[in-house]
């Protein structure tokens, strides 16, 4: 008996809808990296596109565990002397752009080439509640309740 591998051409994707808010961030995006991978099939391949579209809303509504979101610094480099720059995790939150949070934390859960890049096309994420992918007929994916670990707990 040979094994069988799946073409990316066979594959029947669906679409995933998950909702972001009062999320933690890490756990999220291991669950989002292993659905566009496909890992949760069956019939899982390695070298093909195995994967599910997903659509993540509310982005901007993320929660982080301890004090990251004060204390996590992001550094980069100018290529200028004396260049180098700095951003808490707070500050890259208050920008427009605070979706990159979600996209960076799942494309550096995934391994690195072309594959990877072609699977991360299939990942949207939205600040807002509102999405363009209606007629896509999403199917709603509660993260939460896979795991208490994975929504912050409100403490009284």
């Amino acid at each position: 008996m040979s094994t069988s591998f799946m073409r990316s051409s066979d594959v029947d994707k669906k679409w995933i809808l998950i909702d972001a808010e009062g999320m933690i961030l890490g756990r999220m995006a291991v669950v989002i990296a292993n659905i566009l991978r496909g890992k949760n099939k069956p019939y899982f391949t390695p070298n093909a596109d195995c994967g599910d579209n997903v659509i993540v809303i509310n982005a901007d509504k993320v929660a982080f565990t301890g004090k990251k979101l004060n204390n996590k610094m992001f550094y980069w480099h100018t290529g200028y002397p004396g260049g180098i720059k700095s951003r808490s995790m707070k500050q890259l939150m208050e920008e427009p752009r605070s979706d990159r949070m979600v996209m960076n934390a799942v494309r550096r859960m995934m391994s690195k080439g072309p594959l990877s890049r072609k699977i991360l096309s299939k990942l949207k994420v939205y600040k807002g509640a509102e999405h363009p992918h209606v007629a896509q007929n999403p199917e709603v994916l509660d993260v939460a309740k896979l795991n208490s670990k994975n929504s912050r707990r409100i403490r009284s």
